[in-house]
């Protein structure tokens, strides 16, 4: 049986918004997906729970544990990759405040387990404002709180995109203190091999994921974001180590 991997979702927060609607497409078994550069272009995304997994990206998942036992009824697999990083309000406006997170955090763990939540303390901007110091605080204090809720940290440098580019240049002229800043090898790696050793002491394994930027020296491993090794050792499934083309 061929099994279907389904990254929900790089575009919005499908746990946070979008449960009712996720939950009602898994009954039917497909949602149609609109291509964003083109609407009229639209593709059919097969959904049988029992041919699918799938990767749920979130900042707040609190509202959607509630559709959690239908999904699992109906043989639905899945994972968490739960984004955690606490940025001021400036960068991240939207953003549940830091408790407010954590306690769903915490509420996801107790409802599924540590095994099947990944922490992501990503992207990590460096500014005046999130130095060094801010990070380290920052990491240190949420991985204390997660204590026993996750087993994984995965962390990443912020990617200057177009439109994040533009978004983190408008920022810098309206707040100089939050100007963007390159990672700097020299500079920075001091501030990820910190990070990893607050990892460690928290018993928590951390890696990278999809970094450009070698963090080795860190000690930090290359991670994936939908990691084949860890479907295999959730589900026992074998899947393919091809890289999906989109």
């Amino acid at each position: 049986m061929k099994i279907r991997v389904i990254s929900a979702s790089r575009r919005t927060d499908i746990p946070a918004f979008y449960g009712t609607w996720l939950t009602n497409r898994v009954r039917a078994g497909w949602c149609a997906v609109p291509n964003p550069f083109n609407s009229k272009q639209i593709s059919r995304v097969e959904l049988n729970p029992r041919e699918t997994i799938f990767v749920f990206w979130t900042r707040w998942a609190k509202p959607f544990i509630k559709h959690l036992d239908e999904l699992e009824q109906l043989g639905c697999r899945f994972y968490f990759q739960y984004t955690l990083i606490n940025n001021p309000k400036a960068i991240d406006p939207n953003s549940p405040s830091l408790e407010k997170a954590i306690d769903g955090f915490r509420c996801l763990a107790d409802r599924i387990g540590a095994e099947r939540l990944i922490w992501r303390y990503d992207p990590i901007l460096l500014s005046q404002t999130t130095d060094h110091d801010f990070h380290l605080q920052n990491f240190s204090y949420i991985a204390e709180r997660l204590s026993g809720a996750t087993k994984r940290v995965v962390v990443s440098i912020v990617d200057p995109y177009d439109k994040a580019a533009r978004r983190m240049d408008q920022l810098g002229k309206t707040q100089p203190s939050f100007r963007y800043r390159p990672y700097q090898t020299e500079l920075d790696l001091p501030l990820f091999r910190n990070l990893a050793g607050i990892a460690r002491n928290n018993e928590l394994t951390i890696q990278s994921c999809a970094e450009e930027i070698e963090l080795l020296a860190a000690g930090i491993q290359p991670g994936k974001c939908i990691d084949d090794d860890l479907i295999r050792t959730l589900f026992e499934i074998d899947v393919t180590h091809a890289k999906d083309k989109g």
